[in-house]
């Protein structure tokens, strides 16, 4: 029997910090992962230099069926604190939209910062691990059965994720470990994940596959004005990805291809000063053209020349420019999708300390809980900011 004061399963974003910050109190830290190495989730975002983090953190920018949950954590560790964190370690870095910071290289550097961090606390790592049986005793400590060894701990810290990106490891161990010790989870989801579509739909935008534009998409609940991709399987683009987190079965989205500008005004102005160019001439000086070709094509809109077109011509082009409507047949789900929505439900964890309220020693962050941020740095805050708050309280 291996004796630790806190036992993190789980060497992810959240796991990591949580650590980093128990074994730098002086406390006796064990992390349990099946994976052959920490941080993997951390080396493939971002296309490989990881959004660590965002300028713009704020409470509303996350779902939760308590909204209110994540402002605690979110203002005791705040994206200023990770921020200093990466400087302090010389990690070169810069904002590429909206607030969004990337590493200049590599996300490996963020990896390595969070080892080191580790290692300054002493903190033990056995990979290559599997959770065999947890056991919680009279005496309130927790006996963790792997295939490897045992361990007691008196904090044990579930940080195991949760299931997106299934080909990573992604299991739902952590909503198991949940149900064992009666904590209700709020069904899962698949979140930041690109839309399918019906068969009529795919028919001709799989043609379009690649076509890439600046849009707002809005669905009964919000609006994102970002970039949409259309691909040979539906829509995607940061865009779509934040949309499909707001979206249920069902409902229908609202796509504005030009969201800053007129159609109308456009055209109505072009036609002053050229009446006689065709209208798909002129709309290719706003729109993708495979694009103004797909909806001639289907008969979205008509190619006339400018001084030809009626009333009723204008209103279908502002419908499909402005108030293009498609119903998804779905979502890609969790093989595509960034993150987890769903989770621990937060009304039976503290705020303050991530701790279960029923269940003393016990903790749930990190993507395992029913918080889920906006693409752009959001849920990697969460991490940094859940598993810090985490590391403070655990073994008091």
């Amino acid at each position: 029997m291996v004796v630790q004061d806190v036992v993190v399963i789980g060497a992810g974003a959240a796991g990591l910090m949580c650590a980093a910050t128990a074994g730098q109190r002086g406390l006796r830290v064990t992390v349990l992962d099946h994976a052959k190495r920490p941080g993997k989730k951390i080396l493939i975002s971002g296309g490989g230099r990881c959004n660590f983090t965002n300028y713009e953190i704020d409470p509303h920018r996350y779902i939760s069926n308590n909204i209110h949950f994540c402002k605690s954590a979110l203002a005791r560790y705040t994206q200023w604190d990770f921020i200093a964190l990466v400087e302090k370690y010389k990690i070169a870095y810069h904002e590429k939209t909206l607030g969004q910071l990337f590493c200049d290289d590599s996300a490996k550097s963020i990896v390595a910062m969070l080892e080191a961090e580790c290692h300054q606390g002493h903190v033990q790592f056995h990979f290559e691990t599997q959770i065999q049986h947890i056991e919680r005793l009279d005496s309130g400590h927790f006996v963790i059965t792997t295939d490897k060894a045992c361990y007691r701990a008196s904090s044990l810290v579930i940080a195991s994720g949760g299931l997106s990106m299934p080909r990573l490891g992604a299991t739902p161990f952590a909503y198991k470990v949940a149900e064992q010790f009666g904590l209700p989870v709020i069904a899962p989801r698949a979140g930041l994940v690109p839309f399918t579509l019906s068969p009529d739909d795919k028919a001709y935008i799989a043609e379009l596959s690649g076509v890439a534009l600046p849009a707002a998409v809005t669905t009964e609940r919000i609006t994102f004005d970002e970039s949409i991709l259309l691909t040979h399987r539906g829509l995607s683009g940061p865009a779509m990805l934040q949309a499909s987190s707001y979206w249920q079965a069902g409902e229908s989205i609202e796509v504005n291809l030009l969201p800053h500008s007129s159609i109308r005004e456009l055209v109505q102005a072009a036609s002053i000063q050229s009446p006689q160019k065709e209208l798909k001439t002129v709309l290719c000086q706003w729109l993708p053209k495979r694009l103004v070709e797909a909806f001639i094509e289907q008969k979205f809109i008509v190619s006339k020349k400018l001084n030809q077109l009626i009333p009723k011509d204008y209103e279908a082009l502002e419908h499909w420019v402005h108030r293009w409507a498609l119903v998804p047949a779905g979502t890609e789900g969790y093989r595509t999708a960034e993150v987890t929505l769903g989770g621990i439900d937060t009304d039976f964890l503290s705020s303050k300390t991530m701790m279960a309220k029923q269940v003393k020693g016990l903790y749930f962050i990190g993507e395992s809980v029913d918080v889920t941020g906006w693409l752009g740095g959001y849920n990697f805050q969460w991490a940094w900011s859940s598993g810090w708050v985490a590391g403070q309280s655990v073994s008091e």
